[in-house]
C-alpha cells in the first residue's frame, strides 16, 4: 500500500484542534507532525479542511441477511463512507436473527465480502436461546443486544428470569432497546378503538410513550446495578429517562451508559404532520422539550454517545397506514453533517462532536486501535469542509431505499473525503475504492 501524507489540515482530536500533517502507511497512522516530507508518498492537501477520526456508528440495521429489499451491507456501507462513518456495529434483528454463533459468523462473512467500512455485529438475545447468547466471545463481538420492547423482528425478551440471568452472567456489554411492551399494547388498543386503522401518525409518541420508555429503561438500570453489569441504553428519547444516568465519573469508569440518536436530536412531535411515517422510529420522536433536554445531556455527559439507529425500509412500506408502516429510517449519510449543523448554531463544539461520535464509542465498546488520531492506530479518517452548503435531495441519496427524512434539509458542511484503513474510499461525492473494511476487535478487561 502506498504512503499518503495529509497536509495542512486542522486536526480535531482528544479535546483540541491543532495544525499538523498525517503520514499514512500500511493502513495505519505512522506519524503526526507539523511538517512531514517523504518523496515516496502521495500528497493530499487539506488546506481549509478539518480532519477528524472516522465516525464509529454503534447502532445500525443494514438488513442483511433476509431483508435486502430494504438495504444491504454494500449499499449502506457506501452511504456510511459518504457520511464520514468508517466503522459500524450492526444489530441482530435480521432474518434470521443473529441469536446463534453460527448465524453471527455468517453475518461476519457477509461483512468481509461486502462492507466498504469496518464492521462489528451484535449477538442477539431471545427468551429461548440464552445459553447460546452467553457463549459469545467478547474479543470478537461488541456486545449482546436485548430488545426489552418489540421492534423490527421477533426478538422481544420479556421473560424476567431470562433477563435476570442475562444481566448476571453476560460476558460483555449488554445493550438494550427499552420500551415497556405492556404499556405499548394498552396504548395501541386505546387508539385503535378510537381510530381503527386510521390512527394518526402524531399518536406514535403517545402510544410508545414516555412512561413506556421510563419503565423499561429504569428496569434495565436496576438489573445492571443489581448484578454489576456493564449496560448501554440505546436511543434515549425522553427527558425523564435522563435521571437514570450519571455525569460525575469518567466514561472509562462508568458501568451504565446511554446514547442519543440523530433523529431524537433533530426532529420533534410537531413534525409528524409534515413528515408522517418518515420520522416514525421506535422509540418515538417526542416533544421539543425532550429534544432539547437530550441535547443538553449530550453536552453534560449524561449521554455518552451519538449514533444513528439507521434502519431503512422501502418507500412502499413506509407509506402504509400507522399500524402497517414499519418504524425506522436511513441516517448514516447525514448524521455527521447534522451534528455539524448544531456546531454552526453554536450548540456544540467540534471537539465534543468528535468525543460523542468517535472517541466515546471506541472507549465504551473497547474497540482496538480506532476512534482516535494516534500514531499506530488504524488510518480511519474523515476530512470535512465547514463551508460547503448543500441540500439533501433524492438525487444525492446513497441509501438503497431511495428516501430520507432529511430530504429538503440545507446543510452548511460537507464530507470532503473518507479514509478506511488508509484507503481513500470516498471523495467529493464519489466512491473511489471498493476495498473492504476490517472486522472490529475489542479489548477485554475484568
Amino acid at each position: 500500500m502506498a504512503k499518503t501524507i495529509l497536509k495542512n489540515a486542522q486536526i480535531v482530536n482528544e479535546g483540541i484542534i491543532f495544525s499538523a500533517d498525517v503520514l499514512i502507511a500500511s493502513g495505519k497512522i505512522e506519524r503526526i507532525d507539523p511538517d512531514i516530507s517523504d518523496p515516496t508518498a502521495e500528497i493530499v492537501d487539506l488546506q481549509g479542511h478539518y480532519l477528524l477520526p472516522g465516525i464509529i456508528d454503534d447502532q445500525v440495521h443494514f438488513r442483511e441477511p433476509g431483508l435486502t429489499r430494504k438495504a444491504d451491507i454494500f449499499s449502506e456501507s457506501k452511504a456510511a463512507a459518504a457520511g464520514g462513518i468508517t466503522s459500524f456495529i450492526e444489530q441482530p434483528n435480521t432474518s434470521p436473527p443473529a441469536v446463534t454463533r453460527e448465524r453471527l459468523e455468517y453475518k461476519y462473512a457477509l461483512g468481509a465480502q461486502n462492507s466498504l467500512v469496518n464492521y462489528g455485529f451484535m449477538m442477539g438475545a431471545a427468551n429461548d436461546s440464552l445459553d447460546e447468547t452467553l457463549s459469545m466471545d467478547p474479543h470478537n463481538v461488541p456486545g449482546i443486544k436485548v430488545f426489552m420492547g418489540s421492534s423490527t423482528g421477533n426478538m422481544l425478551v420479556d421473560d424476567l428470569k431470562v433477563l435476570d440471568r442475562l444481566f448476571a452472567e453476560a460476558p460483555s456489554l449488554v445493550v438494550t432497546h427499552c420500551e415497556d411492551e405492556q404499556t405499548i399494547r394498552e396504548n395501541s388498543a386505546k387508539y385503535c378503538e378510537q381510530y381503527g386503522e386510521d390512527v394518526p401518525m402524531w399518536a406514535h409518541p403517545l402510544i410508545r410513550s414516555e412512561e413506556a420508555c421510563f419503565l423499561s429503561s429504569s428496569m434495565a438500570v436496576d438489573l445492571a446495578k443489581k448484578h454489576g453489569t456493564r449496560l448501554h441504553v440505546f436511543h434515549i428519547s425522553t427527558a425523564r429517562e435522563l435521571s437514570l444516568f450519571r455525569n460525575d465519573i469518567p466514561l472509562e469508569k462508568k458501568k451504565i451508559t446511554s446514547e442519543a440518536c440523530i433523529h431524537h436530536l433533530w426532529f420533534d412531535d410537531s413534525q409528524y404532520e409534515s413528515k408522517g411515517s418518515f420520522i416514525k422510529w421506535n422509540p418515538a420522536v417526542k416533544t421539543a422539550a425532550d429534544r432539547e433536554a437530550i441535547l443538553q445531556a449530550v453536552l453534560d455527559n449524561r449521554i455518552d454517545v451519538v449514533a444513528t439507529d439507521h434502519a431503512p425500509h422501502t418507500l412502499a412500506e413506509k407509506q402504509q397506514s400507522y399500524f402497517n408502516a414499519p418504524s425506522g429510517g436511513p441516517m448514516v449519510q447525514h448524521a455527521l453533517v447534522a451534528m455539524l449543523e448544531f456546531y454552526h448554531r453554536g450548540a456544540i463544539s467540534l471537539e465534543r462532536i468528535v468525543d460523542k461520535m468517535a472517541h466515546h464509542p471506541a472507549i465504551l465498546f473497547r474497540i482496538r486501535n480506532r476512534g482516535f488520531i494516534r500514531e499506530g492506530y488504524a488510518a480511519d479518517l474523515v476530512a470535512i469542509n465547514l463551508d460547503q452548503p448543500w441540500t439533501v435531495t433524492r438525487d444525492n441519496l446513497r441509501y438503497k431505499c431511495g428516501w430520507s427524512p432529511m430530504e429538503g434539509e440545507h446543510f452548511r458542511s460537507a464530507v470532503k473525503a473518507t479514509w478506511v484503513n488508509g484507503n481513500l474510499v470516498y471523495r467529493d461525492g464519489q466512491i473511489l475504492d471498493h476495498s473492504r473494511g476490517e472486522r472490529l476487535t475489542y479489548h477485554v478487561t475484568s
